[in-house]
């Protein structure tokens, strides 16, 4: 599912990552749990969208997990009137979230598919979430100014309120 316009798609191309934090906190899983070569990775896609790649983590029993990949993006919209005074509204937040409950265990090891969340929203999408002082106002997105911010988490069915075990987060600025 990738619609955008063409104006999200050149806000979007310029799209980048800054750098994204991996915690692994060993307390939260099975005794012995370790990821099969490679490192957990999530990356920003070209129209916003957030994609996390498949791995597995070994040693893990007979343990469930649950997977979750959110990613919240903003912008700024301004509204202008009709003599040009602009005013900046609050920035507004479109949430994008997905969820695996049952992920599949094979011989001790559990297999973490590749996530990816929707593109980021479009133009109309933000400038309709925004409100300005007046309705005859124009609402204007500013280009730059879109991002977005997700986190990704794997937690195991019986680490209480440990929390997770894997997070990984980081910010797609456009």
């Amino acid at each position: 599912m990738k619609y955008f316009t063409l104006a999200t798609a050149a806000i979007m191309s310029t799209l980048g990552s800054l750098a994204a934090a991996q915690t692994l906190n060993e307390a939260c899983a099975p005794k012995g749990t370790h990821p099969k070569p490679g490192t957990p990775t999530c990356h920003c896609n070209t129209d916003g969208s957030v994609s996390c790649d498949a791995f597995e983590l070994c040693g893990v029993g007979n343990t469930n997990a649950n997977v979750a990949l959110t990613s919240t993006y903003t912008a700024t919209v301004r509204c202008r009137n009709n003599g040009g005074q602009i005013v900046d509204v609050k920035t507004q937040s479109i949430v994008a979230k997905k969820d695996i409950s049952s992920l599949e265990l094979k011989n001790g090891c559990l297999v973490v598919p590749s996530q990816s969340t929707k593109p980021a929203p479009t133009k109309p999408e933000f400038e309709a979430r925004a409100t300005c002082p007046n309705p005859n106002w124009t609402k204007e997105l500013l280009g730059d100014t879109v991002r977005g911010d997700y986190v990704f988490t794997v937690t195991f069915a019986n680490s209480g309120s440990c929390g997770p075990y894997l997070t990984i987060t980081g910010t797609c600025t456009g």
